[in-house]
């Protein structure tokens, strides 16, 4: 008689992993092998990139993925390459093959190009994207060969920067709002110049503060030893590092897990100048507590709470 497969216990992992997505893996098996190699009760990644796009995807594990959707809603930053003279199906290399025409521009005539781009723009958004029409991605319709309407979305394109041009190769540095596909850029700044495009390469580079260089791919987290890659990990509040700290003493603190909002007096502790996001701090042992909204006449309302029982 067989033995039955042991199930492996997942257990509780809390933290960020900077990943370097390798091409041809998308975001979701990106997050799924990972969470594997942690053997991580929970987690989750913070916006997806395409298949064929490398670079920066922040993986949320545990107590972290309570702050994902703030990095979802944070600027992005690429690095391009513009295959002007070919238009493909996708807008990436992973199309078909759908016009082709000659290129003969001047370096003059991109920068002009790439002018109408910069600031805020509106942009449609592409067939093959993983928009929703009617509970059904509109990739699974364009896979079906056809075609619905979209509107065209606001978008704000920060940084548009022509980094070289070896025709027909078009290599850019953009940062952008949340919402931007840079294929749909590629293949409007082709239009635009009377060719076409397609992106050749996409790497992200930067997702809000943090940035790749300080990633690691997956080849070289599966030959680690297990222990070795938990000192990867950052912890939950990497994610938080860019909004004014508050602590509170033990009694605060207490209340603000119990999710009662605080009037703040100044005898009680510090607080930050400016209203908006923060993150909240336990002072006697700097123990994250979660995010809160500082509000008008120190109001300080409890927005995302740790659980302190957890190791995090």
């Amino acid at each position: 008689m067989n033995n039955p497969v042991k199930k492996r216990i997942r257990v509780p992992v809390h933290g960020v992993l900077l990943l370097d997505k390798p091409v041809g893996l998308s975001s979701n098996d990106a997050l799924i092998k990972a969470k594997r190699l942690f053997n991580a009760q929970k987690a989750g990644h913070t916006g997806t990139l395409d298949p064929f796009a490398t670079g920066l995807l922040p993986l949320c594990f545990g107590e972290a993925t309570k702050f994902s959707q703030d990095l979802l809603e944070a600027d992005k930053t690429y690095q391009t390459i513009v295959h002007l003279g070919i238009s493909t199906t996708t807008g990436d290399t992973e199309g078909e093959v759908i016009e082709t025409s000659s290129v003969s521009i001047s370096e003059q005539q991109i920068q002009h190009v790439l002018e109408q781009f910069r600031g805020d723009i509106q942009q449609v958004p592409p067939m093959y994207s993983a928009l929703k029409r009617d509970g059904k991605p509109l990739y699974e319709y364009a896979r079906a060969g056809i075609t619905l309407e979209r509107e065209a979305r606001a978008v704000s394109i920060h940084l548009l920067e022509l980094i070289s041009y070896e025709a027909p190769f078009l290599t850019l540095n953009v940062r952008c709002s949340k919402g931007t596909y840079i294929r749909v850029l590629g293949e409007d700044i082709g239009k635009a110049l009377g060719c076409g495009a397609h992106l050749q390469a996409l790497r992200r580079t930067h997702v809000g503060h943090l940035v790749l260089e300080k990633s690691i791919t997956l080849d070289v987290l599966m030959e680690m030893h297990e222990a070795s890659r938990f000192s990867l990990l950052a912890p939950v509040d990497a994610l938080l590092s860019s909004f004014p700290k508050i602590e509170l003493g033990d009694e605060l603190a207490k209340r603000f897990l119990q999710g009662q909002r605080l009037a703040l007096g100044k005898e009680d502790i510090i607080v930050p100048a400016n209203i908006g996001r923060v993150r909240v701090y336990r002072q006697a042992d700097q123990q994250l507590l979660g995010s809160a909204q500082l509000q008008e006449y120190a109001i300080l309302a409890p927005e995302r709470l740790i659980s302190t029982s957890s190791d995090v």
